[in-house]
């Protein structure tokens, strides 16, 4: 059976040599990692998550739910993964970063039919191949495969505090209207902590720009200091909103910073929502403002990076670059952790389907797979850019209230997928 070359060891990456391993295929995984690093990432496992730890939302009435669900409808190697390194995280799927991306890189290792090969990819080869370089991608390779079709956004990462640095007599355990178990920590600042707190904020130095930083920046992962640039209260809307606890400081409550476990042992929490660029320095000086983290610790400070995407609707056709190269992953514009996975599934069904000479795929358009499928041929905005899954982008239906509406979406897509999958 052909030999499929798989470039890049992140999460499209091992999902696609997880789903053509098990039918068959003999698959090389190339990881450029330790002979090069990106500069997000820390360690050579595969998988590794370098932005937040959490996989979202497991709610019904979620699109990270949905997605959730089909990605187990398609044997997805790392929700399987996800349920093994998991932490408390309410109603969300959290993992502990490091137990994921080792036992990641086990499982890859011990495949009989993946051969995971240390090298710096710079052109493809003869093989079929399928390129899941990751919003990290090397240079070279982009330029051999895209010419001057790439483009580009800056993201960027919430800093890393450890727990027995915080103030926990200034913190309370809850979960945003006590949807869930309380495992967010939540740090409560009144009005004029706040304010001291913004003031610092918005005055505080920025890193050195790398030559990148004039492109755009992805709304979702907006940093901290550019939100609170648009307004005073623009934090109290988003990262800081106090709402959903009116049990707690029902008086002085005028903002809320939420923290998330890193790690199953919770010796280390992840600032949610506080993605920065600002110098460690001034992290370190902004957060200490924070009543519960004088005395923070900071185990990962923020930090910014370039995320490369393509322009698929012009220069893909169901991923296929062509005959020969898929494309895979957030290079291909899907934006998340889990659309990343399914995007990685995905463009494997299609190299499957042209080494066997099969239909092209097709996912019901009911279903999440099949409005990411939509989104890479373009046809949810005039001006394409990275995009992750909700429900607008499902065939609409007039059913009375916001919570029923999605259980019903829900539900269409899980059977709609069971029957594509002949489940």
């Amino acid at each position: 059976m052909d030999k499929i070359d798989i470039i890049g060891g992140g999460l499209a990456g091992c999902e696609a040599a997880h789903y053509l391993s098990k039918r068959g295929f003999n698959v090389n995984l190339f990881e450029m990692r330790p002979n090069r690093y990106s500069g997000a990432h820390t360690t050579d496992l595969l998988g590794e998550l370098v932005c937040s730890n959490s996989l979202k939302s497991e709610q019904l009435d979620s699109a990270a739910g949905l997605l959730k669900a089909e990605l187990r409808l398609m044997d997805s190697f790392f929700m399987r993964i996800a349920e093994l390194s998991r932490v408390r995280a309410g109603s969300a799927l959290a993992v502990d970063r490091l137990i994921f991306a080792k036992l990641a890189t086990e499982e890859i290792t011990r495949d009989p039919n993946i051969t995971l090969i240390r090298k710096v990819v710079e052109e493809v080869g003869e093989n079929f191949t399928i390129a899941a370089t990751g919003p990290l991608s090397d240079e070279t390779l982009l330029h051999k495969l895209f010419k001057d079709e790439t483009l580009h956004f800056v993201d960027a990462i919430s800093p890393v505090i450890a727990a027995d640095s915080i103030n926990f007599d200034l913190a309370f355990f809850a979960d945003r209207y006590a949807k869930a178990e309380a495992d967010y920590l939540n740090l409560p600042l009144n009005k004029s902590e706040f304010e001291l707190f913004y003031d610092a904020l918005i005055h505080a130095d920025r890193a050195t720009p790398h030559p990148f930083e004039d492109e755009a920046v992805f709304e979702r992962c907006m940093p901290i200091e550019s939100l609170a640039a648009r307004g005073r209260e623009t934090l109290l809307y988003g990262p800081m909103k106090p709402v959903g606890f009116k049990d707690y400081f029902p008086e002085t409550l005028y903002a809320v910073v939420q923290l998330r476990a890193e790690n199953q042992e919770r010796t280390a929490y992840n600032i949610v929502g506080f993605q920065t660029r600002l110098k460690q320095q001034d992290q370190r000086e902004v957060l200490r403002l924070i009543p519960a983290l004088t005395q923070a610790e900071i185990l990962r400070y923020g930090s910014i990076h370039r995320n490369s995407y393509i322009n698929a609707p012009d220069i893909l056709n169901h991923q296929r670059l062509n005959d020969k190269v898929f494309i895979a992953g957030q290079l291909a514009g899907v934006e998340g952790y889990l659309e990343s996975m399914a995007a990685g599934i995905s463009a494997a069904m299609e190299a499957e389907a042209v080494i066997k000479k099969l239909p092209v795929v097709n996912f019901p358009h009911l279903t999440a797979f099949g409005a990411l499928q939509r989104h890479l041929a373009g046809e949810f905005a005039d001006k394409y850019q990275p995009g992750s899954f909700h429900f607008g982008m499902l065939p609409h239906e007039k059913i009375k209230g916001r919570a029923e509406r999605k259980k019903f979406y829900y539900s269409r897509a899980v059977e709609a997928m069971k029957k594509f999958i002949g489940a």
